[in-house]
């Protein structure tokens, strides 16, 4: 499971108040406006292409970085999404092989995304029913672990994909799949929210080992 927090918005509105702010200060300070323009064109320049040729990665390391804790809160974020899969999979006895928070880290083992979380994959493509729950609450986890906390979910994309591709594997039908799928984020909600410290708690554990 890996997840990619939205950065678009973050990158496009850090260019813009840098250059807004350097736009007013600039000539003050004796900065040429064509340098400002330069400065301006070649940052739009370089989001389009981190957007198009690495997936937002170097918006997802800046957002990472910035000071003030700024980047520590984006990567506490992560690491909310990446506890509640953690703690759901030991919960429903799913094996978890490794847990990665932010871009440096995943992009050190080859992943172009912002955190994940990897698992045992399922013995067989066509599971048992109850093993389907397990795997909906798991899969879900992540989501219902960020609205929990801050009342919404910018990553789980994948999460959602793949929770997809199993139900369409199994051979039930669709509207068996949408009640087991609301039914699984029910019990993980009410899960999450009687053990929020333990989420809280182990998320900042992940903070430490970055």
């Amino acid at each position: 499971m890996a997840s990619q927090g939205s950065t678009a918005a973050l990158g496009a509105g850090i260019a813009v108040a840098g250059v807004s702010a350097v736009a007013v200060v600039g000539p003050l300070i004796g900065i040429s406006p064509w340098l400002i323009a330069g400065a301006a064109g070649g940052s739009l320049a370089a989001l389009t292409l981190d957007a198009s040729q690495f997936g937002g990665l170097g918006g997802h390391l800046l957002a990472e970085s910035l000071p003030f804790g700024l980047g520590r809160a984006r990567l506490r974020r992560i690491a909310i999404h990446e506890a509640g899969h953690l703690l759901l999979a030991r919960d429903n006895a799913l094996p978890v092989k490794q847990v990665l928070v932010g871009s440096r880290a995943c992009l050190r083992h080859g992943l172009r995304v912002s955190g994940s979380t990897e698992l045992e994959p399922p013995p067989r493509v066509k599971m048992p029913l109850e093993d389907l729950r397990r795997w909906s609450r798991v899969l879900q986890a992540g989501m219902a672990a960020e609205c929990l906390v801050y009342g919404g979910s910018r990553g789980g994309a994948d999460d959602r994909a793949l929770l997809g591709r199993l139900w369409g594997l199994s051979g039930h039908d669709v509207t068996t799949a949408q009640n087991e799928q609301r039914r699984a984020r029910r019990e993980v909600e009410q899960w999450l929210t009687r053990h929020r410290p333990e989420l809280e708690a182990r998320a900042e554990q992940l903070l430490q080992e970055l």
